[in-house]
């Protein structure tokens, strides 16, 4: 038993980096975290500025279901549609409709709804938000 003790007492005096390690991982978890609202930050005002051209009120952007609701909107899909997105799998196809809509709605290729609205999202909405793109209208005025 006291051979247990002493190599217990051993190990844990070797041990010396852990102060060091949460550190590094204080810093890392910080900068993660910076890096997470900027995006954020980016997907709101990318997202707000794209409800003002489309005619809807860009603080939509802030108000979670009702941003989904705005997109519909924009994208001519009747409201119902919010609905969907609560079922799994059916949400992804809805969530890829849409895209295609919104991209069709400022007159853009399908690719670039896949592409930006749908996969990369942040720097989807902050492209039309921010860029020359007009809202030319609901392309499947579906009230």
């Amino acid at each position: 038993m006291h051979n247990m003790l002493t190599l217990a007492q051993s190990y844990s005096n070797q041990g010396g980096g852990g102060a060091a390690g949460g550190i590094v991982a204080g810093i890392f978890g910080c900068m993660f975290m910076i890096v997470y609202l900027a995006i954020i930050v980016a997907v709101i005002a990318g997202l707000w500025k794209t409800f003002a051209k489309a005619g809807q009120p860009g603080w939509g952007a802030i108000i979670p279901i009702y941003n989904v609701y705005l997109l519909t909107q924009i994208a001519g899909r009747p409201w119902w549609w919010l609905l969907l997105f609560f079922i799994p799998i059916v949400n992804l196809v809805i969530t890829i409709l849409l895209a295609l809509d919104i991209a069709k709605a400022f007159g853009k290729t399908p690719v670039f709804g896949i592409v930006a609205l749908w996969l990369f999202a942040p720097v989807g909405y902050c492209m039309l938000g921010f860029g020359s793109a007009t809202y030319q209208g609901a392309p499947n005025s579906q009230a």
